[in-house]
């Protein structure tokens, strides 16, 4: 993911609205570029602030986003965990049926 492309994906971070592989390849762009991660947080400060001072809330805007990068990271390690047992899941269906049709034949 290119910079360009990065902050046309920011207001779907800010939203919760990025699917996995788009998430994946804006978190790792977010270990990758400074410049993009600070513009990340302006855009978080300013959406998310003037929503907060509009309801007259406190808050901690900083720390949020660390939370939501945190929780996107998780999701990701969740999301690639599941996959791995998946195709593990597969080979082994897989290896199943070849053992099955072998015995079959023989």
């Amino acid at each position: 993911m290119d910079c360009k492309e990065f902050e046309k994906k920011i207001p779907d971070f800010i939203e919760k609205k990025m699917d996995f592989l788009t998430l994946r390849e804006f978190s790792a762009h977010i270990d990758e570029c400074q410049n993009c991660k600070e513009e990340l947080e302006i855009q978080f400060l300013v959406n998310e602030g003037m929503q907060r001072l509009e309801e007259g809330n406190a808050f901690d805007l900083k720390r949020e986003l660390d939370q939501r990068i945190a929780e996107a990271k998780r999701k990701m390690h969740f999301h690639n965990s599941f996959l791995k047992v998946g195709m593990i899941l597969e080979l082994l269906a897989a290896a199943g049926i070849a053992a099955a049709v072998l015995w079959l034949l023989l």
